[in-house]
């Protein structure tokens, strides 16, 4: 009766909780540009109680602190009978990254091929299996600690690929792995989304600066819990190990230097706009040269009355020569 009771609430929990989902931007196809940090080394805290599935930590996205944080993996009780999880993963087509949400389902489907450990090798899930209505576990890979489950076996996991702490598919340096056939039916098969105690380990876990990948450089210091959204007391376990992080700083300088540099081509051109100026003043010498031209003209203009008194001087002999009828 608890079970169906737990059912029965589920739409309205994840009605109240999916606001505050988009706030912490986990959601469906999240791009971000910069590649998620490697995964840290961490232990399986013991399992809570019977019923419960591992669901692996993974670094999320915060976009406003335009940075990564570790949400730590934490035992979930299973939605329904025969349900599995099946991981989220950040995948990559050479570009940005995208954050593919995890799911709950009768199958696993394709995580990205991302060895997230503890029965999660990168494809399918070897930490447990429904049967009857009951989970059976592995114990070669889940921690059962001094809990008393009667349903467990043992079975060995031989990973067939090297062990990488990859948290990405595709893109330069990611995991080159494509989805079987099975898992792209398990993709669009009937599945449920995270529950609201996965919201709350997210939430918990965004609002911890400690867990930020620039404040911890990839290794957090909660790597996992044994309840969700319980993050101190027993069952916190701590991150053995960081790995290589993409650094936010790194990427938001470089830009800047570039921003800097267009300014000293600024000023070249105000240099030559002297030298025009040079050029314009060489014209004033020419024009101060013909004023000289035009005063000789002046001298010539002068010359012409000493010939036009000339005539006056002949003109005047000739009433000289009128006595001469006078012998007559």
């Amino acid at each position: 009766m608890l079970r169906i009771w737990r059912l029965s609430v589920l739409p309205a929990l994840l009605s109240l909780i999916l606001p505050v989902m988009s706030m912490a931007q986990v959601g469906i196809n999240i791009s971000v540009n910069l590649a998620p940090p490697e995964l840290p080394v961490y232990e399986q805290p013991p399992i809570p109680d019977e019923g419960y599935l591992w669901t692996p930590g993974y670094w999320a996205w915060a976009d406003d602190e335009q940075d990564y944080y570790w949400v730590p993996g934490t035992w979930i009780l299973a939605p329904q009978p025969d349900y599995l999880w099946t991981p989220g993963y950040w995948g990559s087509n050479g570009g940005a990254f995208v954050w593919n949400q995890g799911y709950w389902g009768p199958q696993i489907g394709f995580y990205g091929g991302v060895n997230y450990g503890y029965g999660y090798g990168g494809s399918g899930f070897e930490g447990g299996y429904w049967q009857g209505g009951h989970l059976f576990y592995n114990t070669s890979v889940v921690n059962v600690g001094t809990m008393h489950i009667t349903n467990v076996y043992n079975k060995t996991v031989i990973n067939n690929v090297s062990v990488a702490r990859v948290s990405y598919n595709g893109g330069s340096g990611g995991v080159q792995a494509q989805p079987t056939a099975n898992e792209l039916a398990a993709a669009h098969a009937q599945h449920l989304p995270p529950t609201a105690a996965q919201q709350q380990q997210v939430q918990v876990a965004h609002s911890n600066p400690a867990l930020r990948a620039s404040a911890n450089h990839g290794n957090p210091p909660i790597a996992a819990t044994a309840k969700p959204g319980v993050f101190s007391g027993a069952g916190v376990v701590p991150g053995k190990g960081g790995g290589k992080v993409s650094e936010p700083a790194e990427h938001k300088v470089a830009p800047v230097e570039h921003a800097a540099a267009p300014p000293e081509h600024k000023v070249a051109p105000a240099e030559h706009k002297v030298a025009p100026v040079e050029h314009a003043a060489a014209p004033l010498e020419h024009k101060v040269a013909p004023p000289e031209h035009k005063v000789a003209p002046v001298e010539h203009a002068a010359a012409p009355p000493e010939h036009k008194a000339a005539p006056v001087e002949h003109a005047a002999a000739p009433p000289e020569r009128k006595p001469e009828p006078e012998h007559k």
